[in-house]
């Protein structure tokens, strides 16, 4: 699912608020967005520059967060499948033919 703004509109959006020529409440407004969302847009884009001290992940650190996950469950499905496998095969195995 694609963001609702694309990257372009968010940098602008930091970018005129990094200016400070305007409160970030006005920019927001004018903009059709939440403070909030602006804020946390000016939050993310400090911590992807290392310009933050807070413990938010980089946008990259998200996306590897989320790839790691989904292989992280992805192997989880696998595991249990080849433990089932390897029970079914230790009963055959068992039984008299």
């Amino acid at each position: 699912m694609p963001a609702p703004h694309p990257p372009e509109f968010r940098r602008r959006a930091v970018d005129l608020a990094r200016l400070g020529e305007q409160p970030v409440s006005a920019i927001a407004k004018d903009l059709s967005i939440s403070e909030s969302c602006l804020r946390n847009w000016m939050a993310q884009d400090d911590a992807d520059n290392g310009n933050s001290s807070s413990l938010r992940l980089t946008s990259d650190e998200k996306r590897e967060l989320a790839e790691l996950r989904k292989e992280k469950r992805r192997l989880e499905i696998e595991n249990e499948i080849l433990k089932r496998a390897a029970a079914y095969f230790a009963r055959e195995n068992v039984l008299p033919h």
